[in-house]
């Protein structure tokens, strides 16, 4: 089980994770080749798309994800290096995040063991790496006790996020995202079941780090889980916060 701590001091969403990060969950570097050595890899599902005008000589993609929490929010943040940046797509539509540069954070609020595909507590939080941060840029993909995949652009009043560009001066294609979604608004909306986060609560998540590089659908990573099916989604567990020594 992983575990994700507590933030005591909420940090400024401006693109820079240094304040926090240390205090975060986080697991190191991902890319594919350390995808393929993990127990949810599927050949289908985790794989990057190669351009046929790329270097395939450079690093692809490869990001370190960072996960906290308050008695408000949730809060996330990536660290990516990539090769290619890609917003775009053919025939786009608001809810079709996953044709585009985007990093989900999957949530089943609270975790139970049942094997569902979005029904209430099952939540994903997407955001398309667009710095201009168009409407469908914060994307909730969830269900609740009527309907199942509901897709709806995060409320306003629900989310934060900020986007960095090329921070380390590398490449065009690199950015951190910092970001966080207030649970009231999300979590406890349309589920009884769901009660004010406290340390010991048990959910589940996966990470959908998508990068078309100018392909469509199917360049993306798996990380955490298996797909929609949330009985696939890791354990995580909400701990106090990490003293600094």
């Amino acid at each position: 089980m992983r575990s994700i701590p507590f933030l005591e001091k909420a940090p400024q969403l401006d693109g820079d994770l240094s304040e926090w990060k240390d205090l975060a969950f986080h697991d190191g570097i991902w890319d594919l080749n350390r995808v393929k050595e993990s127990a949810w890899y599927e050949l289908k599902r985790n794989r990057l798309k190669i351009d046929s005008l790329e270097d395939t000589t450079t690093i692809d993609l490869s990001a370190s994800y960072f996960i906290a929490w308050d008695q408000s929010y949730l809060y996330f943040g990536a660290e990516v290096q990539d090769n290619v940046h890609d917003v775009s797509e053919s025939n786009h539509e608001s809810k079709r995040w996953y044709y585009k540069d985007a990093i989900a954070f999957f949530f089943e609020a609270p975790r139970d063991t049942i094997a569902e595909k979005f029904e209430s507590g099952d939540h994903a939080f997407c955001f398309v790496i667009d710095a201009l941060k168009p409407d469908y840029g914060a994307w909730w993909r969830h269900g609740n006790a009527q309907q199942s995949y509901l897709e709806q652009p995060l409320p306003s009043d629900a989310v934060e996020y900020s986007i960095q560009m090329n921070p380390w001066n590398r490449s065009e294609a690199d950015y951190i995202l910092e970001a966080r979604v207030a649970m009231q608004a999300t979590f406890m909306k349309d589920d009884a079941s769901m009660t004010t986060p406290k340390v010991g609560d048990i959910y589940s998540m996966m990470i959908v780090h998508c990068d078309p590089d100018g392909g469509e659908y199917g360049g993306h990573l798996l990380i955490y889980g298996k797909g929609d099916d949330d009985s696939t989604w890791g354990e995580v567990q909400l701990v106090e916060s990490i003293k600094v020594k």
